[in-house]
This record gives C-alpha cells, sequence and structure tokens, in this order.
C-alpha cells in the first residue's frame, strides 16, 4: 500500500504542469477552426449557397446569415480560443456551430470521416455507406491500376473515399466541451493573467 500511495504522490506531481494539457488542445483545435472560418468569411456568396441549395447543399434557412455567424464564430473563436481569451465564452457558440454542422452535412453519412472497414466503431449507423464505399474504392483502384501510373498516385498516401461522417463534428465538439469545463489553463493564456489581476485567489 505504501508503494501504491508513494506512486500517486509522484503521479498528483505532474499536476505542477497541467497547464500543458489545456493549452496543447487550444493549439490543436484553434487552426482548425481559424481556417474553417476564413474560408467561410473570404467566401461568403459560396458558403451562403451551399447552405442555403436544397438540391445539391443544406437546405437551410436564411442561409447569408448562418453563413456568416458561422464563419465569424469559427474565426474569432478559433483566435480567441488560440490566445485563451474568454476561452470558456466562445467554446459555447463553437459547440453549438459543431452540433448545427453535424446535424446538417454530416449526420446522413453516419459516424466515420473515413469508411475505415478496420477501425469501424460500434455506434457507425451506417455501414451501408461504409460497404459502398469499399466497393467502389476497389473499383478506382482497378481503374487506376488500369489506366495510369497507380505507384506515382499512391506515393504519398493510399486512395481512399470520403464518408463524411460527423466524426470529425463530434470530435471538436468534446474537444470544446473540455476547454468550457477546464478553461484555458495556466500561465498560457490571456484568462489565466486577467483572473489573476482582478480575482486573485
Amino acid at each position: 500500500m505504501n508503494f501504491f500511495l508513494q506512486m500517486q504522490g509522484l503521479l498528483d506531481k505532474t499536476k505542477q504542469v497541467d497547464f500543458l494539457a489545456p493549452l496543447l488542445l487550444r493549439i490543436f483545435l484553434a487552426p482548425i477552426l481559424i481556417i474553417a472560418g476564413f474560408g467561410k468569411i473570404t467566401n461568403l456568396e459560396d458558403t451562403a449557397a451551399y447552405f442555403g441549395n436544397p438540391d445539391w447543399g443544406l437546405g437551410m434557412p436564411l442561409p447569408y446569415l448562418m453563413a456568416v455567424l458561422a464563419g465569424y464564430t469559427e474565426f474569432l473563436g478559433g483566435i480567441a480560443i488560440l490566445i485563451g481569451l474568454a476561452t470558456r465564452w466562445f467554446a459555447i457558440p463553437l459547440m453549438f456551430t459543431m452540433i448545427v454542422a453535424a446535424g446538417t452535412a454530416h449526420w446522413q453519412n453516419g459516424w466515420h470521416a473515413l469508411p475505415e472497414q478496420t477501425l469501424t466503431v460500434p455506434w457507425e449507423w451506417r455501414m451501408d455507406k461504409i460497404e459502398g464505399a469499399a466497393e467502389r474504392k476497389d473499383k478506382a483502384r482497378e481503374i487506376l491500376k488500369e489506366h495510369s501510373n497507380y505507384d506515382y498516385i499512391t506515393e504519398h498516401g493510399s486512395i481512399t473515399v470520403l464518408k463524411n461522417g460527423i466524426e470529425f463534428a463530434a470530435t471538436y465538439f468534446l474537444m470544446l466541451l473540455v476547454l468550457f469545463f477546464m478553461g484555458a489553463g495556466r500561465y498560457a493564456s490571456i484568462d489565466y493573467w486577467i483572473k489573476q489581476k482582478f480575482y486573485p485567489a
């Protein structure tokens, strides 16, 4: 028992650098949000057309407004999360954005972003798309091997088919949820220094 207590004591000492977890989470997530938001706000007409068109888009109401809201939420929210400013507050609209994205753009495609048959999670509800994608991937490989330099085409990665499920949106939501509850972390965030100045413990 003493040995395990000593090990627990050593484990607890790692809390001295617990700021690294939210910092790295922010550094990982923020560029994704910033780039996604920047792409929307610099192409608002195209984004709004995709959001609003019921045939080849999402068929959302007020598509231009939704494009502006989504774009600026991701862009400004990503910057705020990167520097650790109002992190918990910005996490709220960003989580909502991920929910909307998952429900409108990805839900009908199931869970997985890619149709990986060997890594399929038990809660995947569109196995038909995985099976269909695998069939089409085999056909694409067959065509490419017959009519192209297949070694050149696959030199930097294998051929796959985008299934485009909610996996990424759900993952980003969970990352934002962690930041919502944990905040930006100590030392390497503006939130921390504001709290130190105005709300010291």
